[in-house]
């Protein structure tokens, strides 16, 4: 078994507001090491707070959330992330800096950094894309490459905000095969989703 299926989430009667508004209230759950989790739900019930929760970017009112994997092997992937596209970055250079939170973002890559970091972007059918700026991509290639940056990671802990949302459908597809991968390797996965047809190919746990 690998080791990455020893890792394991567990919240206890959690309380979570943003502002002054409650949000969430006595949530609890015990998160299957090497599962994917769909967290489901309409717009405005508390799903990407609890991401952040668990994240640790956001303190609970009360309630704790027990994580046993170290912050440098969680993995975030936001539904809108802040990237600036004119920002001369690379496919390959945003791959590669899933090796900071471990390796440092001040030290140089190896040439074991570098293979890997081909063979993650081969996976994903963007090798092609390595050396294109970032805001000459698509939104389907930029999605891409940010599953490469956690993959670069090794991520044991992986959370994902509505990660399909206005990517094409090849796309869709190569994203839940690599996710399907990293949960037979025992990867944690927790997903926000709303298309149903998403929910039925990819979820263990809802």
């Amino acid at each position: 078994m690998s080791e990455r299926s020893s890792s394991r989430l567990q919240l206890h009667d959690l309380h979570l507001a943003q502002g002054r508004r409650t949000v969430l209230e006595h949530v609890d759950g015990d998160i299957k090491p090497g599962a994917i989790t769909a967290l489901i739900g309409a717009n405005g019930a508390g799903k990407s707070t609890l991401i952040q929760a668990i994240m640790g970017e956001l303190r609970p009112i009360s309630g704790k959330v027990v994580c046993t994997v170290d912050k440098a092997r969680r993995a975030w992937l936001p539904q809108q992330l802040a990237l600036d596209l004119t920002f001369p970055m690379s496919v390959e250079e945003l791959v590669m800096t899933g090796s900071w939170p471990s390796h440092g973002a001040m030290k140089g890559y190896c040439a074991a950094h570098y293979r890997k970091g081909r063979e993650i972007m081969a996976r994903l059918g963007i090798s092609h894309l390595a050396h294109r700026p970032l805001g000459e991509l698509s939104g389907g290639q930029r999605q891409r490459a940010l599953i490469g940056r956690t993959l670069m990671q090794e991520a044991e802990l992986l959370l994902l905000d509505e990660p399909f949302a206005n990517v094409d459908s090849d796309t869709v597809d190569i994203l839940i095969r690599i996710l399907r991968q990293m949960a037979d390797e025992g990867v944690t996965i927790i997903i926000v989703l709303h298309d149903m047809d998403h929910l039925r190919r990819l979820a263990d746990e809802v």
